[in-house]
């Protein structure tokens, strides 16, 4: 089957190694964000790291680094899953969409735009792709846009926050067995929240990484 203009399909490697992956990923013009993007944001941890971190795209800082996750809300989330007593180093890190999605504020500044569910579906090839060659035993879903990518635009991290669910099926995943997923808020969420309530959001955040750490430890046994 042809793949539709506006998907990453036929950027895709023959080999699905995360290195061939994100060599591949640096030439995606799988829809139209990569034009304003400095560059493309691949994943980032070890290529046996059993949990698997996925956000929405990257910001303005991973941007520029090529990196996921070094930017202020990156750095809530090691804060974070140093106090769930997750090793960072267990952690695979990535984004459902790979490049940057801006808008420009006083002609310099670039501020996060929200992808549309167009460019989230043409870059879900990758992702598929990072989860097969990964193997990950625990998909944790930062953010609505993450989670939709993989669990369907009628799921809702604020009614199912924290349970443990599985992939559908529909997305044909050649992995056994398949990992368990858990969604919560981004870590941006957390650091937008200005209010008195910033802490009880902060803890219920590392609670929900704490429940991950016990579906990984689960997963062991």
């Amino acid at each position: 089957m042809t793949a539709p203009k506006t998907s990453a399909a036929r950027y895709l490697p023959n080999e699905h190694s995360l290195d061939s992956l994100a060599a591949a990923a640096d030439k995606c013009r799988g829809c139209a964000l990569f034009a304003d993007a400095t560059q493309t944001v691949f994943g980032h941890g070890l290529a046996d790291a059993p949990i698997m971190l996925v956000g929405e795209q990257p910001g303005d800082q991973e941007d520029r680094a090529g990196l996921p996750f070094v930017g202020p809300a990156g750095r809530l989330l090691a804060r974070a899953l140093e106090e769930a007593d997750i090793d960072q180093a267990l952690t695979y890190q990535t984004n459902a969409v790979k490049h940057f999605k801006f808008t420009r504020k006083g002609g310099k500044r670039r501020i996060h735009q929200k992808p549309s569910r167009t460019e989230v579906v043409a870059c879900q090839p990758w992702l598929i792709a990072e989860i097969e060659a990964l193997g990950p035993h625990v998909i944790v879903c930062l953010g609505a846009t993450a989670a939709q990518s993989l669990l369907g635009a009628s799921f809702r991290v604020s009614a199912q926050r924290g349970d443990v669910v599985q992939l559908p099926s529909g997305l044909d995943l050649q992995l056994a067995p398949e990992p368990a997923v858990v969604a919560t808020v981004h870590p941006s969420a957390v650091l937008r929240d200005r209010s008195d309530r910033h802490d009880d959001a902060y803890r219920a955040f590392v609670d929900d990484l704490r429940s991950v750490r016990r579906v990984y430890q689960r997963s062991r046994r």
